[in-house]
């Protein structure tokens, strides 16, 4: 029993250091960093093939195909390299982006090397860094004064899932689907260190308006977030009595409303028609039992049913997709308003397109898009299975009916209600952000499956609905882990006294 004691005392003096110079979240980090690099950065490489999607954001950022047998690598092959525009560039702007600044910034620190050809690994590389430090602040948000034993667990976890292939491998892409993850990361992670009262307060406000103004900018789809953002966010403004902290907070709150505003309004007319074809198309009449009645309570001619289920980027079809005859006679009667209310009106035709909507909705890596080059030798199409544990586990067991997402946010809301009913009778302002942060990120992904469908029908779910598989995994994760260290059942809320 001695000798037992004793090697348990060695052992604890040996683990020790450890714990003391690295934290969960620097170790959670760390091995991220490391095997995320490995994905990438060695060969094969790993990145994501081109859908046909590129072309919206390469052109405007000086950026051009220079692949003899581009085409063929559709759907099927990552490729790396693109040329750089030499001379003048006469292409504007087919979308409003903040993932222009981050290609403009790839390709300017790419030219100190290579001045004719952009190789898309130095775009990963500041995706990396910037993924690196994001899962740092958001396992540190959570581990925090936990005690180590279980901050170590949650780390784990937190490898587990952050790095996984099917999230790092859009950092070798030009899919704005990276740029909404780590932004995603970034707002929940200085949300969560704000109801901790863990580091600067001003600072981790910087963080959350510049993470959330990238987020809601990423793409169009995003529009509604910096309006769910700055509606839920409110109660921060309340976190600290000083002036200069609330009026710093408030105009955030009102930067990010405009922001989603103006990113809905500068969604360019073409886009506009390619989402409202498919959102009458391939949602409202696909569902429909009589499509022919279903135009005419659109005040459409019911002649036009005979485009039911098609897609606008059909070679040949029955009518141009760019006519002034559809122009006026069919995308002019109805909008996202409309259809909404004729979902509302039509609850059993809007409960098939959510069940639609959840098929797809747990699924974080698009089907039947490769992962290597086509130098890697492997068949047209494959998906590399490297430290895909999560995204294959998630995908297979994941219940696919949009009745277990209500029952989720249903579990997930009565789960820290408690915590924010003690914080309201402490009067503890900053015990109680953290529900409306968790709501904040459901609504989120709630608002990414109801735009996809009301605006686009059932046209490439798997990719319109990546926020709410974002969203899912970040707040699950955060409640797993509070499971972990037991803070679900401690109605306590955080303290923290102003300086």
């Amino acid at each position: 029993m001695a000798d037992k004691a004793h090697g348990l005392n060695k052992l604890k003096y040996r683990i020790a250091p450890f714990s003391r110079y690295v934290s969960p979240s620097l170790f959670a980090a760390a091995l991220v960093l490391i095997i995320t690099v490995i994905a990438l950065f060695v060969p094969p490489y790993i990145g994501m093939a081109d859908n046909g999607d590129y072309f919206r954001v390469l052109y405007s950022n000086g950026l051009y195909f220079n692949t003899p047998d581009y085409d063929s690598l559709y759907l099927g092959y990552f490729n790396k390299g693109f040329g750089i525009f030499q001379y003048f560039n006469e292409n504007g702007a087919t979308l409003t982006s903040s993932q222009s600044l981050l290609i403009r910034l790839s390709v300017w620190i790419n030219q100190w090397f290579d001045k004719q050809v952009f190789d898309i690994r130095v775009q990963g590389a500041l995706l990396t860094a910037l993924y690196t430090f994001a899962v740092y602040l958001f396992v540190e948000a959570i581990t925090w004064r936990m005690k180590r034993k279980y901050g170590y667990i949650v780390a784990v976890l937190a490898v587990f899932l952050f790095a996984d292939t099917a999230y790092t491998a859009f950092f070798n892409s030009f899919f704005s689907e990276s740029m909404v993850w780590i932004m995603l990361i970034y707002l929940f992670a200085s949300g969560l260190l704000l109801f901790r009262g863990r580091y600067s307060d001003y600072a981790m406000m910087m963080i959350f308006l510049i993470s959330g103004l990238l987020l809601t900018t990423s793409k169009q789809q995003n529009a509604p977030v910096g309006i769910i953002i700055a509606v839920m966010g409110v109660i921060i403004i309340f976190v600290r009595r000083q002036r200069t902290f609330r009026a710093m907070v408030a105009s955030s709150l009102a930067l990010l409303m405009f922001a989603g505003i103006a990113t809905y309004v500068l969604i360019p007319k073409e886009f506009v028609n390619i989402n409202k074809y498919h959102a009458m198309t391939r949602g409202v009449l696909m569902q429909s039992e009589d499509p022919e009645a279903t135009l005419k309570s659109f005040g459409i001619d019911r002649q036009y049913a005979v485009l039911n289920e098609s897609i606008y980027y059909e070679p040949y079809t029955t009518v141009d997709v760019n006519s002034p005859i559809l122009e006026d006679n069919f995308y002019k009667h109805y909008g996202f308003v409309s259809i909404l209310a004729y979902y509302i009106s039509h609850p059993d035709q809007a409960g098939k397109m959510l069940d639609i909507a959840a098929k797809n909705a747990f699924t974080i890596r698009p089907p039947a898009m490769g992962n290597y080059e086509k130098a890697a030798g492997k068949p047209f199409g494959t998906q590399t299975k490297f430290f895909s544990g999560y995204s294959e586990l998630k995908r297979a067991l994941a219940p696919k009916t949009f009745g277990f997402i209500v029952i989720w946010m249903l579990v997930i809301t009565g789960i820290y209600t408690p915590q924010f009913i003690a914080a309201v009778k402490a009067r503890n302002v900053r015990g109680m952000v953290r529900l409306p942060l968790v709501l904040m990120l459901m609504f989120m992904g709630l608002s990414g499956i109801l735009v996809s469908i009301i605006g686009a029908g059932d046209a490439d779910l798997s990719k319109h609905e990546f926020l709410f598989t974002a969203a899912f995994d970040l707040v699950t994760f955060t409640a797993i882990a509070d499971a972990i260290c037991r803070n679900l059942w401690q109605n306590k809320p955080t303290v923290h006294h102003e300086p």
